[in-house]
C-alpha cells in the first residue's frame, strides 16, 4: 500500500478555502485539532491569533500567548494551540479587552467580527433525544450538548447562550418570518428572511425560500439555515457582510 503521507501538517495551498489565508504566503499553516468543528469549518486558534488578529508576528509567539492563558472560547481558557475555533463561537482576548464572534461572508469565508465583552452565542439545535428523568437532551451545531427541563425547543430552532453560565437567555423558532443567515450553497453569508417553508415527505431534503432587503427571492436548504432572530437578526453582523 501506498504511503499516505503525514496527515499532522498541512500546506496553505492545501487548506480549505473557508480559512482568510493566503495560499501562496508560506508553505505551511496550523491544522485544526479534530474537535467541535469539521476542518473545512474552523479555524486554529495559532492561525488566528498569528494571522487574523495579527498579536504575533510568528507560530512561536502565538503559542506563548495562548499557552499563558490569554485567549477564551466561549467563555473557556483554552491553551490548545491547535484548537478548532469555527462558527458563532466567541473568542476573547481579555488584556486587550476584545471580543470577536465568528461569521460567515458572502464568499463563504470565516471571519471575525469584534463584539461586546458579555455577547452570547447562538446555537443551532441539529438534534435533541430525551433522557433520563424525562429530561431533554439538546445537540448543538457545535457539538455541545445542554440538558433542559422542559421539551419546548424544535431541531433547526437556534438559542442564545449565555456562555459564563451555560445558561439560555432566549430562543429563536425556525419559521416563517424569521431572520436567517444562509450558511451553505450558491447563497452562502445572505441574510433575509424566511418567506416559505416547503415540506417533502420523500427523500429530498426540505426547502425555504428566503427574501433579502432588496425584496429578490432565492430557494435554499432548510439545512443551510441558521435562525438570527424572530424579525430581525439580534446580533451585530459584518458590515455590508462582506
Amino acid at each position: 500500500m501506498a504511503k499516505m503521507g503525514s496527515r499532522k501538517h498541512l500546506k496553505r495551498f492545501k487548506a480549505p478555502k473557508t480559512w482568510p489565508i493566503h495560499p501562496k504566503e508560506d508553505t505551511w499553516t496550523v491544522k485544526p485539532s479534530a474537535g467541535s468543528h469539521a476542518i473545512n469549518k474552523s479555524l486554529s486558534l495559532t492561525l488566528v491569533i498569528r494571522d487574523v488578529l495579527a498579536l504575533a508576528d510568528n507560530a512561536r509567539e502565538a503559542k506563548r500567548i495562548i499557552n499563558s492563558g490569554n485567549v477564551l472560547v466561549d467563555g473557556r481558557v483554552i491553551k490548545d494551540y491547535k484548537f478548532p475555533v469555527g462558527f458563532m463561537d466567541i473568542i476573547e482576548i481579555p488584556k486587550t479587552g476584545e471580543s470577536y464572534r465568528i461569521l460567515l461572508d458572502t464568499k463563504g469565508r470565516l471571519k471575525l467580527h469584534e463584539v461586546s465583552k458579555d455577547s452570547s452565542k447562538l446555537c443551532k439545535i441539529v438534534n435533541k433525544t430525551t433522557i433520563k428523568d424525562n429530561k431533554t437532551q439538546l445537540n448543538l451545531h457545535d457539538g455541545k450538548n445542554l440538558i433542559v427541563d422542559a421539551d419546548e425547543y424544535d431541531v433547526s430552532d437556534v438559542i442564545s447562550l449565555n456562555v459564563a453560565n451555560n445558561e439560555i437567555d432566549e430562543v429563536f423558532k425556525f419559521g416563517e418570518g424569521a431572520s436567517v443567515l444562509v450558511t451553505g450553497g450558491k447563497h452562502t453569508g445572505e441574510i433575509g428572511i424566511i418567506s416559505e417553508i416547503n415540506v417533502d415527505q420523500s427523500s429530498n431534503p426540505n426547502t425555504v425560500i428566503i427574501e433579502n432587503s432588496k425584496k429578490d427571492t432565492f430557494l435554499t436548504l432548510k439545512d443551510y439555515t441558521f435562525v438570527l432572530g424572530n424579525d430581525k437578526p439580534s446580533i451585530s453582523l459584518l458590515e455590508a457582510n462582506k
